[in-house]
């Protein structure tokens, strides 16, 4: 059987300013309880918003390759997801059997405070779910107010599915928001929002 190690994931600035800050916490942690594991250092300094960073991914492969037991981090923030992504990140790791740690949060996925900030983040998440959805709603109402359409249309896409719609859409997929809901909110029938979600998927 495969000997699964553990996983420190450090996300820093660019100049690395703030490793000195995590480094203490996280190897005291890795020193009281990695005795006889394998220690990986996942070290990001890509600062931008996107998800996509290229540490990140690096670790999301080897836990998918099965060798992560244990991913530890300094703070939840350290992660720099959403609540939905969060959750979805979390839920990923429990279906792996990986055990997550944030070490300032005191945060231990299989003790009663982790089953709490489950609880919280799934909270967040649909806090941030409506928020989507009330905003993209009152953009509709303001373009119709102003007598405005929906945009034209890129060729190849259905006549509802402009490219403001498709945003929309793509939008509210990412939140994990249903379908049935998506075009109930966006006044669309479901055979759009398919097309839709192929054209995303297709990386239109």
């Amino acid at each position: 059987m495969k000997k699964k190690g553990i996983a420190v994931y450090v996300r820093v600035s660019s100049t690395g300013q703030d490793l000195r800050s995590q480094e203490p916490d996280l190897k005291s942690w890795v020193r009281a309880n990695g005795r006889g594991q394998d220690v990986s250092w996942y070290q990001e300094t890509f600062t931008g918003k996107t998800l996509k960073r290229p540490v990140m991914e690096k670790l999301e492969a080897s836990i998918r390759a099965g060798n992560v037991g244990t991913l530890v981090v300094w703070r939840l923030d350290r992660l720099g997801r959403t609540a939905v992504e969060t959750l979805r990140f979390l839920d990923g790791l429990e279906a792996a059997g990986v055990r997550f740690v944030s070490v300032r949060d005191g945060v231990d996925a299989g003790t009663a405070s982790g089953r709490l900030l489950r609880t919280i983040l799934a909270g967040f998440a649909e806090y941030e779910r409506e928020v989507i959805s009330e905003r993209i709603r009152a953009g509709i109402a303001r373009a119709r107010a102003a007598g405005k359409r929906w945009g034209g249309r890129k060729q190849g896409l259905r006549p509802k599915l402009t490219p403001k719609t498709l945003r929309s859409i793509r939008a509210l997929l990412k939140e994990g928001t249903a379908k049935a809901e998506i075009a109930r909110q966006l006044h669309v029938d479901r055979s759009t929002v398919y097309e839709a979600e192929k054209l995303v998927g297709a990386g239109r």
